[in-house]
């Protein structure tokens, strides 16, 4: 094995996929980590130069932590942890759901803060060691939607400075690399999605390649270590009042009126 390797949580499918490929196209071996999505992960490692897939679920830290040892051992190379998957689940400012923001936080924040310590301790590499930790623009333009998501997405920011101060004398980077709206999510219809994603400074879509070519571009290292880079078209600097979901579906409803 002469390639660097990654692993990407959640990389088989969505913005994972896309991060996935476009290491592998940049002659990365890559490592996509699934739960349940295991025919596509296999798929599309299929597709890849070099490519393996592993299976374990966040939602258990110590068997993600686990799976994080065995790899050190296993990949001779690993420069990066890619930590993009999460749930995005639903619960409002006025009511908390308990069951929804435990799991949120678990799976978004605690397993792959773990899983950050687990690869600053154990993997070596010949190169510059990262960790990307994908949040969310909602850290700096919150709304009162999905409550529980972003106080996990929140917890995991924090942790961004923590670990880059905290393992700096081994020359690793921690970076945080925060989406806006690109994908469609839950019930949305296409002219609403279509709304959504142009809800920004820039009026324009943020494709899910540009979300993995920034994910590229700080596994070089270029960045110093603790920052965070908004691939967003500029939405974390608004001021939204509701997440885009509702504020896309009013305006193309008024649109049918």
């Amino acid at each position: 094995m002469t390639r660097p390797s990654v692993l990407v949580t959640g990389g088989a499918t969505r913005i994972g996929a896309a991060i996935t490929r476009r290491f592998a196209k940049a002659g990365w071996h890559v490592v996509i980590h699934y739960r349940s999505s295991g025919a596509a992960a296999e798929a599309l490692a299929a597709t890849l130069p070099s490519a393996q897939t592993i299976a374990f679920d966040l939602a258990d830290d110590d068997a993600a932590v686990a799976a994080m040892t065995s790899l050190a051992q296993e990949l001779a190379d690993w420069r990066c942890l890619v930590n993009s998957a999460s749930v995005f689940d639903y619960d409002g400012v006025t009511a908390l759901d308990p069951a929804t923001n435990r799991k949120a936080m678990q799976i978004n924040a605690l397993a792959p803060a773990r899983m950050a310590q687990a690869f600053l301790t154990h993997a070596s590499s010949a190169g510059l060691r990262s960790v990307i930790n994908v949040t969310d623009m909602k850290i700096e333009n919150t709304n009162p939607d999905f409550f529980s998501y972003t106080m996990s997405k929140h917890a995991l920011a924090a942790t961004i400075g923590m670990l880059a101060k905290g393992f700096s004398d081994m020359g690793a980077r921690i970076y945080g690399l925060a989406p806006g709206a690109v994908l469609a999510s839950h019930d949305q219809r296409e002219e609403e999605t279509d709304i959504s994603h142009r809800m920004n400074l820039l009026e324009r879509k943020t494709g899910a390649d540009e979300i993995a070519d920034a994910a590229l571009f700080l596994a070089g290292g270029a960045l110093a270590s603790g920052q965070t880079l908004f691939i967003d078209s500029g939405q974390h600097l608004l001021d939204q009042p509701r997440d885009v979901i509702w504020l896309a579906r009013e305006m193309a409803q008024g649109g049918m009126a």
